[in-house]
C-alpha cells in the first residue's frame, strides 16, 4: 500500500485516485470517511467527532495518522482526542502532504485518516 499524491480535492493510492477524504484501514482497505458522523455535532468535518473515532478506530490499531488537509485546518475534538488515548493509539495530526509521507514510512500497525481539501 503507497499513497503516491494529493492535490487539493484528490489523493492517489496504489494507482487509483480518489476524489473524496478516505479512510485507510489495518487491512490496507480504502474507504470513503464518513464526515457527517462529525458533521452533525460540530457543523463541519473538520472537527472529528467521538462517534467518528470510534468509527475510525480498530483493535490493534496503534497509531492514527490524520492528513488535516490541504492547508491543516482539521483538528480533533477532545473527546476523540480522548478516546483515542485510551485506547493507546497515539494520533499523529499534520497536513495531508506530510501526512501522506509519514504514512508511508511509518512501519507501526496504522490507520489514516486524510482530509483532501481546506
Amino acid at each position: 500500500m503507497k499513497i503516491e499524491g494529493t492535490t487539493f480535492g484528490t489523493i492517489t493510492i496504489d494507482g487509483k485516485t480518489y476524489e473524496h477524504d478516505v479512510i485507510i484501514r489495518l487491512s490496507g482497505e480504502v474507504a470513503k470517511r464518513k464526515k457527517k458522523l462529525s458533521k452533525k455535532y460540530y457543523g463541519t468535518s473538520h472537527v472529528p467527532s467521538k462517534e467518528e473515532a470510534k468509527f475510525v478506530f480498530e483493535n490493534g490499531c496503534e497509531q492514527l495518522i490524520l492528513g488535516s488537509g490541504q492547508m491543516g485546518n482539521v483538528h480533533l475534538s477532545p473527546e476523540a482526542e480522548a478516546h483515542f488515548a485510551k485506547k493507546d493509539c497515539t494520533v499523529l495530526l499534520q497536513p495531508t502532504l506530510k501526512a501522506i509521507r509519514t504514512f508511508n514510512n511509518s512501519r507501526a500497525k496504522k490507520i489514516g485518516l486524510f482530509h483532501v481539501t481546506c
